[in-house]
């Protein structure tokens, strides 16, 4: 697994360059936009004193007499304060107290960085604490917004403090575990460029290195550990406080995700029972809401709004009385409504695996992932995707099933799901399976993947594997068919393959293997 240590370190260091030219760019926000409402730049102190910058807008002639719907927005890993001051002002301007905060750890607040920990979600709450008596504010209307790092902070803050009312969580995690170790497998790129961009922008708590040296040692003694440090950090570990809180939760993700893929939050969501919004688009990590970061029209930006509109302000906005589950697939322009995530995907077909398959490990078929952000951007741009001929895949390091050309159009919605037979010859392993949309020349498109990776199996027993690709929405052409290819390689992940391992897939007769694809009702 050497070659992981160059592959984290170009990662890192492209991680780097990504946070200084968007950091760059986002503080140019503040001189684009107007000023009329009052704004400050303040010092607050967090848990246990900490100093943490922030920046207050009020609307414009708040002078105490009036009290106003609060917004706590703490910022995302690794940019500065101003990152969401164009959609403050604008919140300001429809009459919200917004409190945009440095989290700890990052660029000039005080403390070190604890990925959500228990001082980042006091930090919050001592930062209401600050607004409701340092600002015009209103206890009784409290939201938070953030997106990335700041959802999850905000996620988490509304299932610890009940005067949290209402949450927008943009581009963030419900499950920390799920989204970067999902499959039992590393996400390194994902990984790699947290750390990186932590490194540049922030101080990291010793804690929180030794987590990312584990992690990226396979330290199969500290796993354990790793889970319970992320799932203390994961607002699906108390669901039921949040329900019990009662908080309005809007959620919104992008298909192609690689930090935070969208099936944790689909999960994350079935589970709320509150007043709940689920929102999906083509992209990667944060960049469906980018141009909002500007004070450019967008429509991520646009749903938080009207959600604290009529979950802080009261207005009849009709949020409430639409489909709360909001899609846009990634081949075509238009919204679809859904009144849950299970009626996503209403219909499902399987693709048999029939036969036996051997392949060898530990070298790349030409089936990957993409790489992070740049892949999933390109799809959202340009409709272009991850390709590989499969015709070209070489079976000796790839298996590799098709399903019979389709007369129609088949609409992918929701979470395909993997089922076989493995038997290997060493006792670890990782497979990762791709989902291709191929046409009549060969060529396929990406519609979805993901990792599996397993440990203490005895060399030569079956056994089962149940492995969900990560949720989508891709309408497969009339024509077209769809493909299955599992291979042993892939640069987003960390493989554990030992040298000279091989994995045979079959579909036994009372257990027959399949790929389940979902798709939406015609």
């Amino acid at each position: 697994m050497g070659h992981h240590n160059k592959a984290l370190r170009t990662t890192a260091v492209g991680a780097v360059s990504a946070t200084l030219i968007a950091g760059s760019a986002l503080g140019l926000a503040p001189a684009a936009q107007a000023a009329p409402n009052s704004v400050r730049f303040v010092d607050i102190s967090g848990d246990g004193g900490t100093t943490l910058k922030a920046n207050v807008i009020t609307p414009a002639g708040a002078d105490g007499s009036s009290r106003y719907p609060l917004l706590v927005l703490p910022t995302s890993w690794g940019l500065p304060q101003v990152e969401y001051f164009a959609q403050a002002q604008k919140l300001a301007n429809s009459g919200y107290v917004v409190v945009s905060y440095n989290v700890r750890g990052f660029w000039q607040s005080g403390g070190e960085i604890e990925v959500a920990g228990p001082p980042d979600i006091a930090d919050a709450s001592r930062v209401i604490d600050w607004a409701l008596a340092n600002t015009p504010a209103d206890a009784g209307h409290i939201g938070m917004a953030g997106v990335s790092y700041g959802a999850g902070i905000s996620l988490l803050t509304a299932a610890h403090d009940k005067r949290v009312r209402a949450v927008a969580a943009l581009s963030g995690w419900a499950d920390l575990i799920g989204s970067i170790y999902s499959g039992r497998t590393q996400h390194v790129q994902a990984a790699g460029l947290l750390d990186g961009a932590s490194l540049v922008t922030g101080r990291q708590s010793a804690e929180v290195r030794q987590i990312f040296n584990d992690f990226y040692a396979s330290n199969l003694s500290k796993e354990q550990d790793m889970i319970n440090w992320g799932k203390k950090r994961s607002a699906a570990t108390y669901v039921d406080q949040l329900n019990k809180n009662g908080a309005a939760v809007m959620m919104a993700n992008a298909w192609g995700d690689t930090i935070f893929p969208p099936n944790q939050y689909a999960d994350f969501y079935e589970k709320l029972t509150g007043p709940k919004r689920l929102e999906f688009r083509p992209g990667d990590h944060a960049t469906a809401e980018l141009t909002g970061l500007f004070g450019l029209p967008n429509d991520v930006w646009t749903d938080t709004a009207r959600w604290f509109d009529h979950y802080l302000k009261g207005e009849d906005n009709g949020i409430n009385r639409e489909l709360p589950v909001q899609l846009k697939s990634r081949s075509t322009g238009g919204y679809e409504g859904y009144p849950d995530w299970k009626s996503v995907g209403a219909t499902n077909r399987k693709i048999a695996l029939g036969g036996t398959t051997t392949i060898r490990t530990n070298v790349n078929s030409g089936a990957d992932g993409g790489v992070v952000f740049l892949s999933s951007i390109l799809d959202q741009v340009a409709h272009v995707p991850p390709m590989a001929s499969i015709p070209l895949i070489p079976r000796l390091w790839a298996g590799v099933w098709q399903s019979e050309k389709y007369a129609t159009p088949q609409r992918v919605r929701g979470t395909a799901k993997l089922h076989t037979t493995v038997t290997p010859t060493k006792e670890s392993g990782t497979l990762v399976a791709y989902l291709y949309d191929v046409g009549p020349l060969g060529l396929g498109k990406l519609v979805s993947n993901a990792p599996y990776t397993f440990h203490g199996r005895t060399p030569g027993k079956p056994f089962a594997v149940d492995l969900e690709l990560y949720s989508t929405a891709y309408d497969v052409p009339a024509g077209h068919r769809l493909a299955l290819v599992v291979d042993t390689v892939d640069p987003l992940y960390i493989e554990h393959n030992p040298s000279g391992a091989r994995l045979t897939f079959s579909s036994p007769a009372n257990d027959p293997s399949y790929v389940s694809i979902p798709l939406r009702e015609q």
